[in-house]
C-alpha cells in the first residue's frame, strides 16, 4: 500500500525520478536497506540529500523535487526506521540511537559513492542533518535546516507555560515509547484520523496533488503502520515531545567553521527558534544565514514552497562563493537589522516575526 501510495504522488512530478533500496548492510540490524529517490543523477554539480521529518517519508517533498532538480543532483531517503526503509531495533540510550541513525545516513553517502553532499533536514531530519555535520564535517558542503527540531534546551518552566489541553496532548503522546501508538490503535480509521487531526497539513497539497485530500492521510498512515522502530528511536533521543535529551545548541560550536548554515523557521510553527543568534554568537568566524517565513508553520517546506525553494536553491549555488554570495543576495536593510519581504495579501502577517538580527531575513 505505501509502495503505491507514493507512486501516486510522486507521478505528479515533472521531473524523471528514479526510486529503489540501498544496503547499507548491518548498520542496526541485519541487513539494513534505505529507500531513495533520485532525480537529475547526470549533473555533475554537489548533490543535495533531502531528509524527512518525523512519521514523514520522501513523498512529501513533492512540492520540492522539481524546483532543486532542476539545477543539481537529488536524494531524497525515508530515514532508516521510517516510511519504506528497513525498520532495525535501535538503542534505548539518545546519544546511541542518534548515532546509529548518523551512521545509517553516512553508510548510505559511502554506497552511493557521493564524495560531499549539501544537507537539507527538515524538524528530526535537521536534528540528524546537524549532528551528521558533526560526525562527518569533510563530507558536508552545506547545511540547511528547515524548522529543525532539537536545538534548544528546553525551558525549566516549560509546564507552566503550556495550555492545560496542550499537556494533555503530550501526556498521552509520552504515555508509551512509541508517540503514534493512537494511530495504530485506530486501526482502518487511522487514516481518517489523521485527516480530521490534520486538515491543515493535507490542504498544503491541494494546489500539487488533485486526490490530496485522500493520499496524503493514507500515505502518512501507511508510513507510521508498520512497526514503529523509528518512532521509537526518537522516543529516546527526546525530552517532551518538542526538545531532545543532547540539544544541537550544546555541541555546535565544535563544528567546523568551514561548513556554512542556512536556517529556515516558519513565523507560526511551534519549533524554538531561539537557538539560530545563538548558534550565530557561537560561530562568529562562519556563514550563518537565518530566513523568517512569514505565515508558514512547522512545515516551513509545504506552506511557503516557492520562497521555500528559492532560499534553498539559493544556498546550494552558494557552495562556490559563499562570501560574495551573501553580500550579493541579502535584502537591502533599512533602520534595523531584519530585513522584511512581504507579497501584497501577507503584509498583515509580519506581528508573528520573531526578533533577530545579522543575515536574518523575514519573508514570505
Amino acid at each position: 500500500m505505501l509502495r503505491a501510495i507514493e507512486k501516486q504522488i510522486l507521478s505528479s512530478l515533472k521531473t524523471a525520478y528514479r526510486g529503489f533500496f540501498v544496503d547499507i548492510g548491518p548498520v542496526v540490524g541485519k541487513a539494513d536497506k534505505i529507500w531513495t529517490v533520485a532525480l537529475n543523477t547526470d549533473s555533475k554539480k554537489t548533490p543535495i540529500l533531502l531528509l524527512h521529518g518525523f512519521a514523514s517519508g520522501v513523498a512529501l517533498w513533492c512540492l520540492n523535487l522539481d524546483a532543486l532538480a532542476a539545477h543539481r543532483p537529488v536524494y531524497a531517503i525515508d530515514i532508516l526506521g521510517f516510511g519504506r526503509s528497513s525498520r532495525p531495533s535501535f538503542s534505548n540510550d539518545a546519544l546511541e540511537a542518534e548515532t546509529q541513525l548518523v551512521q545509517s545516513v553516512d553508510e548510505w553517502r559511502r554506497e552511493m559513492n557521493l564524495d560531499k553532499v549539501i544537507l537539507l533536514g527538515h524538524s528530526m531530519g535537521g536534528f540528524l542533518a546537524a549532528s551528521y555535520a558533526l560526525h562527518y564535517p569533510d563530507r558536508v558542503k552545506h547545511l540547511v535546516l528547515a524548522d529543525p527540531w532539537g536545538f534548544p534546551e528546553r525551558p525549566a518552566d516549560l509546564n507552566t507555560r503550556m495550555p492545560l489541553w496542550v499537556r494533555g496532548i503530550v501526556y498521552v503522546v509520552q504515555l508509551s515509547s512509541k508517540p503514534l501508538w493512537p494511530v495504530r490503535a485506530a486501526g482502518p480509521l487511522g487514516q481518517w484520523l489523521i485527516g480530521k487531526a490534520r486538515p491543515d497539513l493535507v490542504k498544503k497539497f491541494t494546489p500539487f496533488l488533485e486526490d490530496a485530500d485522500d493520499l496524503i492521510p493514507k500515505y502518512i498512515f501507511h508510513c507510521n503502520a508498520q512497526n514503529p522502530t523509528g518512532e521509537m528511536a526518537f522516543y529516546s533521543m527526546m525530552s517532551g515531545l518538542g526538545w531532545a535529551k543532547n540539544p544541537i545548541v550544546n555541541r555546535i560550536d565544535t563544528l567546523s567553521e568551514d561548513i556554512p548554515i542556512t536556517l529556515l523557521y516558519g513565523s507560526r510553527s511551534w519549533v524554538d527558534s531561539s537557538a539560530s543568534e545563538t548558534i550565530r554568537a557561537l560561530r562568529p568566524n562562519s556563514y550563518i544565514n537565518i530566513q523568517i517565513l512569514a505565515g508558514a508553520g512547522h512545515h516551513v517546506y509545504a506552506d511557503k514552497c516557492d520562497i521555500f525553494n528559492q532560499y534553498v536553491v539559493e544556498a546550494c549555488e552558494s557552495d562556490e562563493s559563499i562570501g560574495k554570495k551573501a553580500d550579493d543576495t541579502q535584502p537591502e536593510k533599512e533602520g534595523g537589522d531584519i530585513a522584511i519581504v512581504l507579497s501584497p495579501q501577507d503584509r498583515s502577517s509580519d506581528e508573528n516575526v520573531p526578533p533577530g538580527s545579522g543575515h536574518t531575513t523575514v519573508a514570505s
